[in-house]
């Protein structure tokens, strides 16, 4: 039995039953209908959030093809154009009302907060008929205890990236350990080169997908409580790697999303990065045409202490809303959307469907004619299987502000995990929930 296995339904119960204090919908169990065969037709809706951008397989032509094939479960996609946060209200608000779609695309650390408030239904007994078609540990992101309330659709397993041009003009060897890593970033930093950045906006995800590379599991029960780890060992050592670089100035330390990142890239002072699977759809643009254009590679994250082991920075799955009155239907759909990879691939997701969509030109070009996709075919099934997120994750963006201190010495790296521990506590406190001290 997994940690994550050893999540009860029972804790859920108990979460669903405190979340009822607040007006919300109690959630139950699906009595799957039978699939429709030959019987009259069923329409099941379905909203999602994908880009259907310019060069990609829109989703209308996907469901099109299904519903060509299958007349007697025609589906209705809706596409959201909107930010994540207000397609979960908008859900939320809809569901109430009895006017859900039957599925809708969710990120991984909104499905336990969703189920608890009574939102998703528990699928369990058909998404079981699919796990083999998806990693273990993309598939695990779509429990809360032993539900199960949808099937996975792309993952965002941590990798590293890395100029192979400029690791071998340093002599530099491609990390396979974190000890490797920390000794390559102090040969590099000698030379004014960076292996590694440490990106305080990114710590929520980031820091927390470390931990579980080096096999932490943050949340599970205990007698029905929810118990919260995240100042295990696997946080701890990842605490050490990180505060040890940046006492040494061995790392650069600069957000992800500000100027300091593109910038260091740019003027090849930053010559390797822990960083997400989605990120090498466009991490390399800005080296378009120059000189370092096609000089990156992407390499399996080093064995932070667990093996071959990742964790999850992001990604999404499909889930079945309450009031779906079609679930195996739904669920059929579900398996078969998730599991068409090269139009999957080519909305930019790194699918968490087993099989290897064939890298893009663009890809190609950018890392040197590496089959990018394969790459992190591997690094998604190699995510941890036992990691999942808790309802109320998303308060621990805390974790970025303390991570904010790390650069100017206000604030350690533990730190940023001891914020992680007490806030996720405070948060499942606030919702009501059991949490065992």
């Amino acid at each position: 039995m997994t940690s994550q296995t050893r999540l009860t339904r029972a804790a859920a119960v108990i979460a669903v039953g405190a979340m009822s204090a607040f007006g919300l919908a109690a959630c139950s169990a699906a009595e799957p209908s039978a699939p429709a065969g030959d019987g009259p037709a069923v329409t099941i809706s379905y909203l999602h959030r994908l880009p259907d951008g310019e060069g990609m397989t829109p989703v209308a032509d996907i469901v099109a093809r299904w519903n060509a094939e299958n007349p007697t479960i025609q589906v209705e996609a809706t596409k959201f154009d909107g930010a994540a946060s207000d397609m979960i209200l908008k859900l939320e608000t809809d569901i109430n009302a009895g006017t859900g779609p039957c599925l809708a695309q969710l990120g991984y650390a909104e499905v336990p907060q969703m189920f608890v408030k009574g939102l998703l239904q528990d699928v369990a007994s058909e998404a079981d008929k699919y796990a083999d078609d998806f990693s273990a540990g993309a598939f695990g992101m779509m429990r809360v205890g032993d539900a199960v309330v949808g099937l996975p659709q792309d993952t965002g397993p941590l990798v590293y990236f890395y100029n192979a041009t400029e690791f071998e003009n340093l002599g530099l060897a491609v990390p396979a350990t974190l000890e490797d890593l920390s000794s390559e970033s102090a040969t590099a930093a000698a030379a004014g080169k960076y292996i590694t950045a440490f990106t305080p906006d990114e710590a929520m995800y980031w820091l927390s997908a470390q931990a579980a590379a080096a096999g932490d599991v943050w949340f599970t029960t205990e007698n029905d409580e929810w118990a919260v780890d995240a100042e295990g060992a696997g946080s701890q050592k990842v605490a050490a790697f990180w505060q040890g670089l940046v006492d040494n100035k061995q790392t650069i330390v600069t957000e992800r999303w500000g100027d300091g990142f593109p910038k260091a890239l740019a003027d090849g002072s930053l010559i390797g990065h822990v960083g997400a699977a989605w990120e090498a759809g466009f991490l390399l643009d800005s080296l378009d045409g120059t000189s370092s254009e096609g000089q990156w590679r992407v390499a399996q994250l080093p064995d932070f202490g667990a093996g071959a082991m990742t964790g999850p920075d992001g990604g999404s799955g499909v889930a079945v809303m309450e009031g779906c009155e079609h679930p195996a239907e739904a669920m059929a759909f579900n398996d078969w959307f998730n599991t068409q990879i090269d139009d999957l691939a080519s909305q930019g997701l790194v699918v968490a469907a087993n099989g290897t969509p064939q890298s893009s030109e663009k890809m190609q070009r950018q890392f040197g004619g590496q089959d990018v996709l394969a790459a992190l075919a591997e690094a998604s099934a190699n995510l941890n299987p036992d990691f999942a997120y808790a309802p109320g994750f998303a308060s621990l963006t805390k974790m970025n502000e303390t991570a904010a201190g790390v650069g100017a010495g206000t604030s350690t790296v533990a730190d940023v995990f001891t914020t992680a521990q007490t806030t996720a506590v405070a948060t499942l406190k606030d919702l009501g929930l059991p949490v065992a001290e």
